[in-house]
This record gives structure tokens, C-alpha cells and sequence, in this order.
């Protein structure tokens, strides 16, 4: 009965932890400045992180499933430009926000393509494809960037009430994100693939449309981002978006998504990018050098990492215990 009550004890304490974190980082930043917990500042953050919250939610998408995207930030540019492009050609708000999650869903959908039919690693899949959008874009516009996006502004600096559209949109694609992990076939087979691919494909799950499906998600999510981005910054630039996948990654590892698969929440992911927004506005209400927030930045990932495998490792140890113990107690059986 002791031993249930602790491990029930672990468990919540392991669910909720990120909570808990979350929490705390909003004592320390409201001690460390006074207009930090002020409603104009917390929406700036809710406004600031919601483009690097969006990309982060898909992360977890691919993450869970044993997958990766380094090159969210090239697509976004891309997808972005190529909105704010058709917008320019035909006036239509609907034509721009569409065309811009096509050009999302295409490039993710060559990211697939690279891991499914040619078993490039994900890691070297994505890099090349960052790579490629990124060029695509500095060639299409010649290395200029597109000015006088005239309404095509509405979706990043629009506002429905007090809110601004970008925070809908990511709470939107926040709860689409939960409704897909946890009340969706689908999702429990991203689970089950990203836990163990080969278990999975034992079981009878078609692995390969899994993680296409996990691709395509994630494409449609890093449209929206690409068209927020450039219209929040009214411009149309092919440079956008450099070092917005570190961002995103940052967000996901903190909220508990596991590098090593299978393991996930989107709950999770949007405290770890809240976390990781108070951690970036803290530091500049301080005045906090620009290069050390770039260090501290690199520090979080790299001890959020660490975390990480040692957490996995205890996993494995603790399994290893428990799979001895019971060979031990059936030896004595017989």
C-alpha cells in the first residue's frame, strides 16, 4: 500500500512537475521585477512566444514519434513569403493563408519522403531540407524583402477583443495538439512508434503512414507560424525565422517531451514555452547582455537534454529491477 502511494506520488509528481516549474518561474520574475506580472507585459510575452509555441507544438508531434525538424525556421520563411507573395498577386486574405500552409505541408511532406523512402536520418533529412527552403527563398525574392503587405498585417497584429489573433491561434492549434494526442487512434500509435518502432510495427501499426502523418501536422502547424511571423513584422523577408527551431526544440525538451521518443504532452510543451518566454523577457526587463541570454539559451537545452537521458536511464535501470525481481520471485515458484 506504501509502495502504491509513492509510485502514485512519482507519477503525479513527474506529470505535474513542469507545472510546479512553471509556477516558481513566475515567483522569481515577479521578485526580480515589479511591472513583470503588469497585464500589458504578460501579453507581450503570450504575443511574443506564440509564432516559437506553435512551431514547438509540432516539434512535439515529430518528437514523440521518434522524429525531428531542424529546418521549421527555413520552412516558415518560406511558407511566410510565399503567403504574403500571393496575397500581394491576388488581394485574397483566404488564398494568402492557405497558400501559405501548402508551401508548409509540401516542404514537410519532402522531409517525410527523405526519412520514409530513402531512411535519411531525421536529424540529416531536415538539415538538408532547411537548407534548400532557405535558399529557395533568398532566390525567389532575389535576397529582398516584400514591403506594403498592406491587410495581409491583420493576422499577427489583429486583435479579437482584448486578445491578440497570434495567442488565439496558438491556443487553438494548443488544444488541437491535445485533442490528437490523447483522444485520437493516431495519436496513441505516435506514442507507440516513438516508443518502440519496431514493437509498434509488431502490433500491426503502418509506421510509415504514422510518421508521414506526424510530417504533415507538423507542416500545416509551421504555415501558420511562417504567415503570423510576417505579419507580425509586416514585411515578407526570406531571412526569417533563424534560430527559431533551437527555440521551438527548447520549448518542447523543457516541457517534458523526451529526445528519445515516445513521450509527450501539449500541455507540457506550452508551460515549457511560457518557461522559456519569462526566462527571455525577465532577462531583458534586467538588461542582461544579448550575447549571455544567447549562452544561457544554449545552457538551458543542453542541461534540459542531460535531464533527459538521466531520466531515461533511471527508466531503464528501474525496468531492469523490476524484470529481475520478477525472475527471481517465478524461479522460487518453481
Amino acid at each position: 500500500m506504501l509502495n502504491l502511494s509513492r509510485e502514485k506520488m512519482q507519477a503525479l509528481r513527474s506529470r505535474y512537475s513542469i507545472y510546479l516549474v512553471l509556477i516558481f518561474m513566475i515567483i522569481v520574475c515577479n521578485f526580480l521585477n515589479e511591472n513583470f506580472l503588469s497585464t500589458r507585459n504578460l501579453a507581450n510575452i503570450s504575443a511574443q512566444i506564440s509564432v516559437t509555441t506553435i512551431l514547438a507544438l509540432g516539434e512535439t508531434v515529430l518528437i514523440i514519434a521518434g522524429l525531428l525538424d531542424l529546418a521549421n525556421g527555413a520552412v516558415l520563411a518560406y511558407a511566410g513569403l510565399m503567403s504574403v507573395y500571393f496575397y500581394k498577386v491576388t488581394g485574397s486574405l483566404a488564398i494568402a493563408f492557405g497558400m501559405g500552409l501548402v508551401f508548409g505541408v509540401l516542404w514537410n511532406f519532402l522531409s517525410a519522403i527523405l526519412v520514409r523512402c530513402f531512411k535519411v536520418p531525421a536529424f540529416i533529412a531536415t538539415l538538408a531540407v532547411m537548407a534548400m527552403a532557405r535558399g529557395a527563398a533568398l532566390l525567389f525574392t532575389k535576397g529582398r524583402n516584400i514591403y506594403q503587405i498592406g491587410d495581409f498585417v491583420r493576422f499577427g497584429q489583429g486583435s479579437i477583443g482584448p486578445i491578440p489573433i497570434p495567442v488565439i491561434f496558438m491556443i487553438v492549434i494548443g488544444i488541437i495538439t491535445w485533442f490528437i494526442l490523447t483522444q485520437t487512434s493516431f495519436g496513441r500509435s505516435l506514442y507507440a512508434v516513438g516508443g518502440n518502432e519496431e514493437a509498434a510495427r509488431a502490433s500491426g501499426i503502418n509506421v510509415g503512414r504514422i510518421q508521414i502523418g506526424a510530417y504533415l501536422i507538423n507542416g500545416v502547424f509551421v504555415g501558420v507560424a511562417g504567415i503570423l511571423l510576417m505579419s507580425r513584422t509586416n514585411v515578407g523577408a526570406p531571412n526569417a525565422g533563424i534560430g527559431y527551431e533551437f527555440e521551438a526544440l527548447t520549448a518542447a525538451i523543457i516541457g517534458g517531451t523526451s529526445f528519445s521518443g515516445g513521450i509527450g504532452t501539449a500541455g507540457g510543451t506550452l508551460a515549457g514555452a511560457f518557461i522559456v518566454g519569462f526566462i527571455n523577457n525577465i532577462m531583458n526587463l534586467t538588461g542582461v547582455n544579448s550575447y549571455l541570454q544567447q549562452l544561457i539559451r544554449g545552457a538551458i537545452i543542453g542541461l534540459a537534454v542531460m535531464y533527459d537521458i538521466w531520466a531515461k536511464n533511471k527508466r531503464v535501470r528501474k525496468g531492469i529491477v523490476v524484470a529481475k525481481k520478477t525472475a527471481d520471485e517465478d524461479k522460487k515458484d518453481t
